[in-house]
């Protein structure tokens, strides 16, 4: 599996991406591969201020629903409402579809997240 190498991963299958102090946060390829096909994503609360690990909002497939969690302890900003008519853009493009933007409580939090070698190494344990 190609991970790409510019974003930090949290265990839980979240990865992290620095945006101008923002932090787009999506699902990894094995998190949409394990869900397989999405069918919703809900409008995950903008203004709400989460703690890490806290659920952030949830997504669905045809299989299951599953949470999605802070990485990082922050405030959600954005959401991608391109995902409430096309949750698809999670399964065909997961490094492009970011979920939710957060602003982190301290961005120094995401340097203890997982490195792309360090998530591909853990992936299948969660």
């Amino acid at each position: 599996m190609n991970l790409p190498g510019d974003r930090k991963y949290a265990p839980t299958h979240e990865w992290v991406l620095e945006d101008n102090g923002l932090l787009q946060v999506g699902i990894t390829d094995h998190a949409q591969e394990q869900l397989g096909d999405l069918v919703f994503v809900g409008d995950f609360a903008t203004g709400k201020t989460l703690s890490a690990g806290e659920t952030a909002g949830v997504v669905e497939s045809v299989k299951a629903a599953s949470d999605i969690y802070a990485p990082v302890a922050g405030e959600v900003v954005e959401f991608n409402t391109a995902l409430s008519d096309q949750p698809e853009l999670l399964n065909t493009e997961p490094y492009q579809s970011w979920i939710f933007k957060l602003r982190p409580q301290n961005v120094a939090d995401v340097q203890s997240l997982l490195n792309a070698d360090e998530y591909d190494a853990v992936k299948d344990d969660n």
